[in-house]
């Protein structure tokens, strides 16, 4: 039986901004229920907020989100995790970059590196940290 791992990130506010966002990127289409679709409004101002969102692509690209009520402690914290996209290509990587990176800081410019012909890290305009690469197969040594 196959089993799937989406990321699942979490947000104060702007979640509905960074799925349209990824959804932009990455394409496919974008699904949100927010807290007044669900009934679950306990603070009139989140009504309209993400209860529950995702971005799904036919390329096999998947991500969830949603805010964080206020009524619930978060902290986007340091570096607890990064969102990993691996492309055959490097024409492929290369265009997910350029658009990821609009508004991004960029940790590692997208370049050859060690372990794939290209090879990039960035913190998008929202604070996620991704990594991006072309995948190749590791030979140990």
């Amino acid at each position: 039986m196959p089993v799937s791992v989406t990321n699942h990130l979490n947000f104060r506010g702007n979640a509905r901004a960074a799925l349209e966002f990824y959804q932009s990127v990455f394409g496919g289409d974008v699904t949100i229920l927010t807290y007044e679709d669900a009934r679950n409004v306990q603070v009139p101002a989140e009504a309209e907020q993400v209860m529950w969102g995702q971005v799904a692509a036919k390329n096999g690209f998947r991500v969830m989100a949603y805010d964080v009520p206020a009524a619930m402690p978060w902290d986007e914290g340091k570096n607890a995790f990064f969102v990993s996209v691996r492309g055959d290509s490097a024409a492929e990587i290369t265009a997910l970059w350029e658009k990821l990176s609009a508004g991004a800081t960029i940790a590692q410019p997208l370049s050859p590196s060690g372990w794939s012909p290209l090879y990039g890290m960035l913190k998008d305009r929202f604070g996620i940290t991704w990594v991006i690469d072309v995948a190749t197969e590791y030979k140990a040594s």
